[in-house]
């Protein structure tokens, strides 16, 4: 199945209330698992994530590791202003701080210049026609030897089975959820698509594997 892609920017307030609702519990424990056990010995430091969202793996990771600070961007103001809510829910707004940067489209903010200890990025690279972005933007805010981790959902061979995907994990979600879902797969890149992505931004010798019947996942250290 050939990619179909969709907007970058999950900017319509119904929808990313839709998307802060739901119940994403079992993707984000496995983002903080699969991080933990590739980087078993990263446990402080400045970690930049991309594509924040509402903000939920940043405060895990914040919650596992207590010496961790963590800048959270997104380009979307009304996912940030979910982030913000949820950040200060979780009485870690001293540890995590959200800026609304469009990755690949506006100058970086001062808040992302100083080079991080690590990266993050979940569910972004999807929504963009050009991943090169992401990992460019990786390359040039990490510091040398800095872990990175990018998950992403996993294209699947066929509508049926996005739809066969969709119901399986979100038939209980909004119509507007199991919509964006079903999208978002139809957009979601495959493993040799990310490799030759990696490769050409120098950055062949990041792993790609799939990590589950939906998600891949891309790591490394720049």
């Amino acid at each position: 199945m050939k990619r179909v892609p969709e907007p970058e920017l999950m900017d319509d307030p119904d929808q990313a209330r839709a998307y802060a609702e739901g119940d994403f519990d079992q993707a984000n424990s496995l983002f903080v698992e699969t991080f933990a056990s590739r980087f078993p010995d990263f446990k402080r430091g400045r970690v930049l994530d991309l594509g924040c969202g509402p903000a939920d793996i940043p405060i895990r990771l914040a919650r596992l590791f207590g010496q961790l600070h963590v800048v959270a961007v997104d380009g979307a103001p009304s996912m940030i202003a979910l982030a913000d809510g949820a950040i200060a829910r979780a009485g870690m707004a001293d540890r995590i701080h959200t800026v609304r940067w469009r990755i690949g489209q506006e100058p970086a903010p001062a808040a992302v210049l100083e080079p991080f200890d690590g990266v993050i990025s979940n569910s972004l690279l999807h929504h963009l026609d050009d991943p090169g972005a992401l990992w460019r933007m990786i390359a040039e805010h990490a510091k040398g030897g800095a872990p990175v981790l990018v998950m992403d959902l996993r294209r699947p061979s066929s509508q049926d089975a996005a739809r066969g995907i969709v119901e399986q994990y979100s038939g209980n979600e909004p119509h507007i959820l199991k919509r964006d879902f079903y999208h978002s797969l139809l957009a979601a890149y495959r493993e040799e698509e990310v490799r030759e992505q990696l490769v050409e931004a120098g950055q062949s010798h990041f792993t790609v594997e799939q990590i589950s019947d939906r998600h891949l996942a891309a790591y490394g250290r720049v």
